[in-house]
């Protein structure tokens, strides 16, 4: 997978570099974050080519910046490794709302990002640049029904939370356990068993005229509410 843009393909030589084929960088570009990329490559041991840029853009659809790199498909990493704080996502179609989530799950210290592989966007060029290389951090977990993986991490010791309108605050609610928090997809949020199956749904107050957040950004204030908690 071709993958573009400075912050993606610098976190892709610090996470995994063994996972990174070749870098290609602009003949043109010649400036410090260029040069970080290069001192990057060798001493990591990777191949950097200075290319032209129709090569560059043969490789992508999108704005790389006179930057790109080709490395392996993400790997599946199992669940039962997964750690104190889970995020579960079904139905997050658009690859940069799925990167965003990606990119704020990292911020907050998530342990898995759990996907529903049925209507759920994949990891792709474009969800990498938005989550400005946190993709290549995050590790992820694609699985088929919610039902089953709720209950196996349930059994595991978890609490599953889901963000849905209408749900407690999470300051209501202690959240310094072992936490699944569950979000829904760009249109009809989480689906309704999903939500049965929760132990409890937390909404988010809204004093505004809109009456909704983008998900990522609702589960931007939540999670880092499980940070506040458990910093305190």
């Amino acid at each position: 997978m071709w993958i573009y843009g400075f912050h993606p393909v610098r976190e892709a030589l610090r996470s995994d570099p063994s996972g990174v084929d070749q870098v290609l960088l602009g003949r043109e570009r010649d400036d410090g974050r260029a040069r970080e990329i290069v001192a990057l490559c060798d001493a990591v041991g990777v191949a950097c080519r200075r290319v032209d840029e129709a090569e560059l853009s043969a490789h992508v659809d999108g704005v790389h910046n006179g930057v790109v790199a080709r490395i392996a498909e993400p790997r599946a990493v199992a669940v039962a490794d997964a750690g104190d704080i889970v995020v579960l996502a079904e139905d997050v179609q658009d690859p940069r709302n799925l990167g965003a989530l990606i990119r704020v799950c990292d911020a907050a210290g998530v342990d898995r990002l759990l996907l529903r592989d049925r209507g759920s966007a994949r990891i792709s060029p474009a969800v990498v640049k938005t989550s400005a290389g946190a993709a290549e951090w995050l590790r992820t977990e694609r699985f088929t029904n919610t039902a089953n993986e709720l209950e196996r991490l349930k059994k595991d010791g978890y609490w599953v939370y889901g963000a849905a309108e209408g749900g407690l605050p999470p300051w209501r609610i202690d959240l310094t356990g072992k936490v699944v928090l569950c979000v829904g997809g760009e249109e009809k949020g989480l689906r309704r068993r999903t939500r049965e199956i929760c132990d409890e749904l937390i909404g988010l107050p809204m004093a505004g005229r809109v009456g909704s957040l983008n998900l990522a950004t609702a589960a931007a204030a939540i999670l880092f509410e499980i940070v506040r908690q458990r910093s305190a």
